[in-house]
């Protein structure tokens, strides 16, 4: 697992995130985070993981390799779709997991959360969370999902 960060100017925080005063440190921690969520969940973390900001207000992270072996065993299956439907079942089933790291290390609340898998591609899997502005105080994904 190595969790990385983008150089400054290429997908760094925005100017005024958390992460100005521990540039890559937030997003090392949120690589970290989902790295601990993916082994609880699945029973296997990554073997990489990214996090990188794509504009002011979304955070993207990247995770290689994610395939337990009972998935793998799917794909030579060829049931590439029942895959990825019993992932996105794990995922939104567990969407204040997810959220809860990010809207800690950021200081901000999840507005979305979106989540997808490539099964042919040994589970490369994406992780995407939009966030409020800083200055919201209405309610978050995780009281979405709670409802």
């Amino acid at each position: 697992m190595d969790p990385t960060s983008t150089p400054p100017g290429e997908g760094a925080a925005p100017a005024d995130s958390a992460a100005d005063h521990a540039p890559g440190r937030m997003l090392a921690s949120i690589s970290n985070e989902m790295v601990r969520l993916y082994k609880e969940l699945f029973g296997r973390g990554p073997t990489k993981v990214r996090t990188n900001w794509a504009g002011h207000d979304t955070l993207v992270v990247v995770l290689e390799h994610t395939l337990a072996p009972a998935e793998r065993n799917l794909v030579k299956m060829g049931e590439h779709g029942r895959l990825r439907d019993t992932r996105m079942f794990f995922q939104y089933a567990t969407v204040a997991e997810f959220c809860e790291p990010v809207e800690r290390l950021t200081g901000r609340r999840v507005r979305s959360f979106i989540s997808g898998i490539d099964a042919e591609v040994d589970g490369l899997s994406c992780e995407l969370f939009v966030l409020h502005p800083e200055d919201y105080d209405g309610p978050s994904r995780v009281e979405h999902a709670e409802t």
